[in-house]
């Protein structure tokens, strides 16, 4: 089997179009679809351009989430030295350990419990659509519903006083973005840590309904109770549960208004709005590396072998835009059936937050565009100021007029 057929390119790789992957990922796969990439830091590790072989790979039990691994790929300068400290939540944990603490999490997340927030996320999404409609125009969509409902909701749910929303927006941002030094990195992780161990703190002596008290309960009444633990997941919840769900709400919205049609088709049929989310889900597939690991053993895939120690990463917009799994992915396509997409991942690390980021997307749609029909971009698409430098792909501001 060949181990290397291209000399390796860097990554990340430039997108020619803000709204689609970048064209080496298509190149990529038609030669060789696990190939070798040069990352920031100087090292090469594996990546997966093939639908078939990432899932192949993701359901592997030798590829492992541990980022303490010599081999494990950094995706930004100082990724692995920003981790460690998060280094003990099960997101980055490999079984048994990692099967017996996200269990601990799961029910938290079923399809039961998120449908039970919906009313509380339809009063926040109403409440900033209001607001919306009544100020100024021009008005940035990020900043007045694409933040702001994620970091309300994921607060409501760990139990996070939201007059606190500010701090986690400027610190959740700077902790995904490529462009922050890695001093940087490991600063705004640290200080999201301290404020929640002192959340921890309070919650031990009062505890509340919220995501935080039931997980001290549970680990208490399990006799494994471990305060840091609690803290580190409490931080990776909180992290993902706001970030990825602003860019997707964002990233959505300027797809609808570029693609007039595909809004007329919700508007003359509000029934398919949740295949139309995860098509968008599929489309920008905004996690991309998310989905690093690294081999625990040698790895055949096709034909290339990954050998024990090397890092790998299944890259999920490729994935999602395989030609072999999607007929013409490169367009949006509400009616899709059959293939499921990869954008939460895949296999025991799949994420856990996708029926609330479902659960958020379905509200914010209906509603932004029911109640503002006349909604449009206030600048050309191509002038929005695109996060190409963050490990999370969305938009920075979204002005918008009606």
């Amino acid at each position: 089997m060949s181990e290397a057929v291209l000399d390796p390119p860097a990554f990340p790789m430039p997108r020619s179009c803000p709204l689609s992957p970048p064209p080496e990922y298509a190149r990529l796969r038609a030669r060789c679809p696990v190939s070798k990439v040069v990352l920031p830091d100087g090292r090469t590790t594996w990546v997966i351009t093939s639908y078939a072989l990432a899932r192949e790979f993701l359901a592997d039990s030798r590829a492992s989430k541990d980022t303490t691994r010599p081999g494990y790929p950094s995706p930004a300068p100082g990724f692995r030295a920003a981790t460690q400290g998060l280094a003990r939540g099960f997101v980055f944990q490999d079984p048994p350990e990692h099967t017996r603490h996200r269990r601990m999490v799961a029910d938290e997340f079923a399809v039961k419990r998120v449908q039970g927030m919906r009313a509380y996320v339809q009063e926040v999404v109403d409440e900033h659509v209001n607001a919306l409609m009544a100020g100024d125009r021009p008005t940035d969509l990020v900043r007045e519903l694409a933040l702001p409902v994620p970091s309300l909701v994921i607060c409501e749910l760990l139990g996070v006083p939201y007059d606190d929303r500010e701090f986690f927006h400027t610190r959740t941002a700077a902790a995904v973005s490529r462009s922050s030094s890695p001093e940087e990195r490991t600063s705004v992780l640290g200080e999201l840590r301290h404020y929640l161990s002192e959340l921890v703190d309070r919650k031990e002596r009062e505890p509340a309904d919220d995501l935080i008290s039931r997980l001290i309960g549970k680990y208490r009444r399990s006799g494994d109770y471990d305060r840091e633990r609690i803290v580190v997941t409490a931080t990776m919840l909180l992290v993902a549960g706001h970030e990825t769900t602003a860019n997707m709400i964002a990233l959505g919205t300027v797809a609808l208004l570029e693609n007039p049609d595909r809004l007329a088709e919700l508007e003359s049929d509000p029934a398919i709005m949740p295949k139309a989310i995860e098509e968008l889900l599929r489309y920008f597939s905004i996690a991309d590396v998310g989905t690093a690991r690294v081999a625990t053993a040698d790895i055949a895939l096709g034909e290339v072998v990954v050998r024990e120690g090397d890092g790998v990463i299944a890259l999920g917009a490729a994935a999602n835009h395989d030609p072999a799994a999607f007929d013409h992915p490169g367009e949006l396509d509400f009616h899709r059936s059959g293939t499921p997409h990869m954008a939460f991942g895949y296999g025991i690390h799949q994420c856990l937050g996708q029926n609330l980021a479902r659960l958020e997307l379905e509200v914010v749609f209906t509603t932004l565009f029911s109640r503002i029909p006349g909604l449009r971009l206030a600048v050309p698409a191509r002038e929005l100021p695109f996060k190409g430098e963050a490990n999370i792909y969305g938009i920075h501001e979204v002005p918008v007029t009606w």
